[in-house]
């Protein structure tokens, strides 16, 4: 007979609590923040407790890693809020036009790589949180050719992004380890 544990109960604890606490009703940023709060709490969450291992592969032939993920991210935060709504003139981190895939394929064991890669994800994820804080409203726009870009568009795409591959961590964290679970 199989276990009757449920696997969202499996990957638990107390951080894995604190990701949804916020209000099932409200304003607009107030919601959007909240869940995208939660998605980024759930890939630190996929990511607790390990060190090399975050740069173990899927399966061949794909770069995908969870230390991939995480460079991935802080690339996706920084074009979004840094050079898209702040219009800063600064460049992506980890990938290039020469190297679009340098974010997954240099996600390598090395801990300094595995200590970069957070510290500029967190590096990100605070001047997000700024902008949108001091944003005046949800409407603020900026320019991109790919897509529109009031804030309002960039918080729920952000929301799809890390849910997207918040999934893909679910299924790399128990390929390292069994950890499975919301």
């Amino acid at each position: 007979m199989s276990d009757p544990t449920r696997r969202a109960e499996l990957f638990g604890g107390a951080d894995s609590e604190r990701r949804f606490t916020g209000p099932t009703t409200g304003d607009d940023r107030r919601m959007l923040v909240d869940v995208l709060s939660a998605q980024r709490a759930t890939l630190r969450l996929k990511c607790s407790g390990l060190g090399p291992e975050l740069s173990l592969r899927s399966v061949e032939p794909s770069t995908l890693s969870l230390l991939g993920l995480v460079r991935h991210l802080a690339d996706v935060e920084r074009r979004w809020f840094r050079r898209v709504l702040a219009a800063q003139d600064v460049p992506a981190l980890f990938s290039s036009t020469s190297d679009p895939d340098g974010d997954f394929d240099g996600a390598t064991d090395d801990p300094g790589v595995i200590a970069a890669a957070w510290d500029t994800w967190r590096t990100e994820v605070a001047f997000a949180e700024r902008f949108v804080t001091e944003a005046p409203d949800l409407d603020v726009e900026g320019e991109d050719s790919w897509r529109g870009t009031a804030l309002r568009w960039v918080l729920i795409h952000m929301i799809e992004e890390y849910a997207r591959h918040n999934g893909h961590a679910d299924l790399l964290r128990e390929r390292i380890d069994g950890a499975a679970g919301v």
